[in-house]
């Protein structure tokens, strides 16, 4: 992983290039080992709409999301226990957290070509205080960042595969969202699309 300064947009720390091309292809292995025990699934909206990206989780919690609303869970939709979040992960988030704390949950998401993120705070874990880590491994996502209100200003910029965001202090509960892949931008993944990481404290 390379060391830098990282762009700081509105309090996102965004470390471009952070993880080597090698690593990246670590980590993509190391999640996908897990997916035989929590495969990926589609979710919904708490109104019943279908969320344009597929899902799963590792860790001691699973993102969740169906018409009941946004929550943590501690087993997969098809009642397995979630596999544990992978060395190679953690060893991002020990290198840019500034935190001994260990994450509770790590939410895969997968991007196809018309996938897309809604701006939304990560506004589900009970203490603010420990950052978001998003890792990015595919092709350019264009990410959005807003600010403490839905309403506010946004900018983007684009994030490319191996690029780390982190997410604390005054950006921990800022507005922010994907949308859209720019489609071959990456060979990592065979057949295309994104796959985000964030890693979370949750409890």
């Amino acid at each position: 992983m390379t060391q830098m300064k990282p762009l700081n947009l509105r309090g996102f720390l965004i470390y471009k290039s952070f993880i080597s091309a090698a690593h990246q292809a670590v980590i993509l292995d190391d999640i996908r080992a897990g997916l035989p025990q929590a495969p990926m699934f589609s979710p919904v909206t708490a109104w019943g709409k279908p969320m344009s990206v597929q899902m799963s989780s590792a860790g001691k919690y699973g993102w969740y999301s169906d018409r009941r609303g946004y929550r943590y869970e501690p087993k997969h939709p098809n009642g397995n226990n979630w596999p544990a979040i992978p060395r190679s992960v953690l060893d991002v988030w020990n290198s840019v957290s500034e935190t001994e704390r260990q994450p509770d949950c790590c939410l895969i998401n997968h991007y196809r070509e018309k996938a897309r993120m809604g701006l939304h705070q990560d506004n589900d874990e009970q203490d603010f205080a420990f950052p978001v880590v998003s890792i990015s491994l595919g092709d350019d996502a264009l990410f959005r960042i807003g600010g403490s209100d839905r309403k506010d200003k946004t900018e983007s910029v684009w994030l490319s595969s191996g690029d780390v965001v982190v997410m604390g202090g005054e950006a921990r509960l800022a507005y922010h969202g994907v949308d859209r892949i720019r489609l071959g931008t990456s060979n990592l993944l065979k057949n295309a699309g994104r796959i985000n990481l964030t890693l979370r404290v949750v409890d």
